[in-house]
């Protein structure tokens, strides 16, 4: 069984609603799923996951300090997620955010780590991975989901 490790940082709770469809749409896809906090991840749970989705708050157009600190702690793994599937989601409080520019940190990590990258399916918008202003909409919500459904056809293909 596909086993995808949904990580997440968030403070008013608008990431951790993201984070909670996403998660719902690897349960969709038949996979199993690890919803976590950043704060509570432990690079095993990395190391045993077939996919990593990450999810964080947008903070001055990167990602929150958490998760920050969370992608710093995984140079110890570095060689461990290669080849793994990936993907990423982010939320802002205002339009001038910088949501696609905290993807593309997300994004990069997940480059160095030697992943493989999935955008959010094209049905939903095709781009670098979803995005919120201020609280998640229905309209995004089904957008997460369709992003754990993909990411969980993509490591299916993988393992």
């Amino acid at each position: 069984m596909v086993r995808i490790l949904v990580v997440y940082d968030s403070r008013t709770g608008n990431t951790e609603e993201m984070a909670k469809s996403v998660a719902e749409g690897v349960r969709k896809a038949g996979a199993e799923v690890v919803l976590k906090r950043a704060d509570d991840v432990s690079l095993e749970d990395m190391k045993r996951a077939d996919g990593i989705i990450l999810g964080s708050p947008t903070h001055f157009g990167t990602m929150s300090d958490r998760m920050k600190a969370l992608i710093d702690e995984s140079v110890r793994i570095r060689g461990d997620l290669d080849g793994k599937i990936g993907a990423c989601f982010s939320s802002s409080a205002h339009y001038a955010g910088g949501n696609e520019t905290t993807l593309l940190s997300l994004i990069k990590a997940m480059l160095i780590h030697g992943m493989i990258v999935a955008g959010d399916p094209l049905d939903v918008g095709g781009h670098y991975g979803v995005v919120s202003v201020g609280k998640p909409d229905a309209k995004t919500l089904e957008a997460c989901e369709a992003l754990g459904r993909r990411v969980v056809e993509i490591a299916g293909k993988l393992k």
